[in-house]
């Protein structure tokens, strides 16, 4: 009775919601909710999910009509200043999750702002007031932008920009133009004609998406953008930003305010809804490659994104990826080259300096050879500047006690502990243990323990004593671990402040060093032996980007040099560097690749297990092993035993990898589909397991 005399309700409309549910509950896709209105997809809403209240994001698609209403839950609220996030973006998410294996909701809230999870509908209109007037302030008025000087284009570049110009003046109706793989020696002006391609984009009032490999080349390569596109909005995304700045950004892509977006990995999911191009810088770099949850590939999603909007993408490298080379000689891709360097200047002559040449003696360091020295000394007298490149940070990897044979391992890992001679301290690599430096051996006494090896602050050293009238500076993760110090040291090398500079990686890619004339590379040969077959390949293209380094200054350029220390100059590696000889080395790789079908020529994925012991992660995955064998999917799918990682202890937790291995990517995507329904419910049977993750295409085997 009580009841007839209650208003009636307004119906409720089901809605699809993706929500960050953990990987644990097996939750994949979008859960149905009830709403008081019909929503647009990609509006964005709070849900209640169990106790928790979280954001979700109205997905596309029809809901399912099978479930009973009064067993949905309505959802909390709307995020309704902001405007939808747009179809194609979420088929972009949709796409990245199903490829890579996770849920869609992990991927689609993991790429956008964090503070977005905190604000309420009134909290998020202000903070779009403030993101459009940051744009408005940012940009002057076209009447006082002083006009930027451009460079003369060689008639290289001016090729290349025809064909590009075609691509971006194409029509949008018409199917999605292929990548385009710019193939340019270092120095050849790839950077201006990715400006040239940008002027072009914005002139049609599209938004230019420019994604480069680390956080330390976004602010030069910003300045460059900065300065040549006075009067359009530029921000950056990638890591380093603070939570207000990532979400201050974010918005002004989303709201079409920022023209340009420059960012790391994590850009490739910006929103922009006025997109028109896409620019991956060093498209080799294994740092586009997500090493944790959602596992992509932002070099990959940059092509696919461009082939869902059918916009054109530019992939630009000196060294490119062995895969994109592939698929440019199968004519998938559309390669552009440019040959020479600007100005006409030469690349750097590569001297090979064969260390068996050196008297053995006991005790001797190899490190700084005595025709290097003199090297150095010749460029210190015409007040020029020289980079050594050694790819590892630290005094030296490992004490080590001369009586008892004790070394510095790391009681948590499987790894040795790196001597920090300028803190005394024994720090691992891999899990952050840090002790102070034993004054005698722990094992025996002997007070006589000594660095074995040598990292960037013993060269550093090293060179300091040799050369004590130059001045020394070091370059690496350690040096740089403080905000605004890679920056102060950057512009002291360009300011030519430096007279040796000392690295690892991190020097070697797309900085513009105009004074560098002489690059050396210490001991490069591990890789050369390395059990991860792409080793070869990273070594060839972090060589040929440091010697690129070198002779920037076509003045300088004839006089420039590349010394590479090795054990082995004969090696065909060596061979194809000392002739800048890029096309020979891939051809080499790829035949290989080819006859032991390994990627391109097949298509990989690996199952990692952690565990508590090395038995419960063998466990999980010979178990996920006998599961898989099962399946009809696994005809012509190959599944190699578990093996413990090169590390095989971080942390004191233990990891093992289980290879997959298929022809085609269609045999693996279906496998892996049927498989990870069963992986979920495997985790609560094995107890010891911690976690457990699907890497496809994994960069490092």
């Amino acid at each position: 009775m009580t009841e007839a005399l209650l208003p009636s309700q307004p119906a409720l409309t089901r809605i699809r919601v993706a929500v960050d549910a953990p990987q644990h509950s097996g939750l994949t896709g979008p859960l149905d909710y009830l709403s008081p209105a019909a929503l647009a997809p990609g509006s964005l809403v709070r849900v209640p999910l169990g106790r928790r209240e979280m954001l979700g994001i109205v997905w596309p698609g029809e809901p399912s009509a099978d479930t009973d209403p009064a067993l949905l839950r309505p959802i909390l609220s709307t995020l309704d200043g902001l405007p939808p996030l747009s179809s194609a973006w979420c088929q972009l998410v949709e796409f990245a999750a199903n490829y890579y294996q996770r849920s869609v909701g992990e991927v689609a809230l993991s790429v956008l702002p964090p503070q977005l999870r905190e604000l309420d509908g009134q909290k998020l209109k202000l903070r779009m007031k403030r993101a459009t007037q940051l744009a408005a302030k940012h940009a002057p008025l076209p009447g006082d932008a002083p006009m930027p000087s451009v460079p003369t284009l060689s008639p290289a570049q001016a090729e290349v920009l025809a064909q590009l110009d075609a691509l971006l003046a194409a029509p949008r109706e018409r199917a999605a133009p292929p990548p385009v793989l710019l193939y340019g020696v270092t120095g050849s002006g790839k950077t201006e004609v990715y400006l040239r391609a940008a002027e072009h984009a914005l002139k049609q009032g599209r938004q230019v998406l420019v994604l480069v490999p680390e956080i330390n080349l976004t602010p030069q390569l910003e300045a460059r953008f900065a300065e040549r596109f006075v009067g359009h909005s530029l921000v950056s995304l990638h890591s380093g930003l603070t939570p207000a700045q990532r979400l201050r950004h974010w918005l002004s892509a989303h709201l079409g305010e920022a023209d340009l977006v420059l960012g790391t990995r994590l850009a490739v999911f910006a929103s922009m809804p006025r997109l028109g191009l896409i620019v991956v810088d060093e498209e080799h770099d294994p740092s586009y490659k997500q090493q944790d949850g959602a596992r992509y590939s932002a070099r990959d999603l940059a092509v696919y994104r461009a082939h869902l909007e059918k916009l054109p993408v530019i992939l630009g490298s000196a060294t490119p990826s062995l895969e994109s080379w592939q698929r440019a000689n199968e004519g998938r891709y559309k390669r552009l080259a440019l040959p020479g360097r600007i100005g006409g200047g030469a690349m750097p002559r590569v001297r090979l300096f064969d260390m068996k040449m050196l008297p053995l003696t006991k005790g001797v360091t190899t490190a700084l050879t005595a025709p290097l020295i003199q090297a150095l000394r010749t460029r210190l007298e015409r007040k020029e500047q020289s980079l050594i490149f050694l790819n590892r940070r630290g005094y030296a990897p490992v004490l080590h006690c001369g009586e008892c044979n004790w070394k510095s391992d790391c009681p948590h890992c499987s790894a040795w502990r790196v001597f920090h001679k300028g803190d005394r301290t024994l720090r691992c690599h891999h899990c952050g243990f840090t002790e102070r430096v034993p004054s005698a051996c722990p094992t025996c006494g002997n007070q006589d323990i000594a660095p074995l090896g040598r990292g960037t602050e013993r060269l550093e050293e090293q060179l300091a004593e040799t050369f004590p009238e130059a001045r020394v500076a070091r370059i690496d993760a350690d040096s740089t671990k403080h905000k605004g110090q890679l920056e102060a040291q950057l512009q002291a090398v360009h300011a030519g402040e430096v007279d040796i500079l000392v690295g690892t990686q991190m020097i070697t890619k797309g900085h513009d060093f105009r004074g560098i004339t002489l690059v050396a590379a210490i001991n490069p040969d591990g890789a050369l032996f390395s059990s991860d077959f792409r080793a070869p390949e990273r070594l060839f293209a972090l060589l040929m980007q440091a010697g690129g380094r070198a002779g920037r200054d076509a003045e300088q350029a004839a006089r420039s040099e590349m010394w590479v220390q090795t054990w082995h100059p004969e090696h065909s590696l060596y061979k194809a560097l000392a002739k800048h000889d890029f096309e020979a080395f891939a051809q080499s790789q790829l035949a290989e690749r080819e006859s032991a079908g390994l990627p391109p020529y097949a298509h990989l994925a690996l199952l990692r297990a952690e565990g508590r012991t090395a038995e419960a992660a063998k466990g999980f995955l010979d178990a996920a092993s006998a599961y898989a064998q099962q399946l009809p999917e696994a005809q012509g799918v190959l599944i190699y035993p578990a093996i413990p990682m090169s590390v095989a202890r971080v942390a004191n937790v233990e990891r093992m990898q289980m290879l997959v291995e298929a022809d085609s990517r269609g045999a693996l995507q279906r496998l892996l589909w049927h498989w990870m329904p069963e992986l979920h419910a495997l985790k609560r049977e094995h107890k010891g397991l911690l976690r457990w993750a699907v890497d496809v295409d994994p960069l490092g085997i």
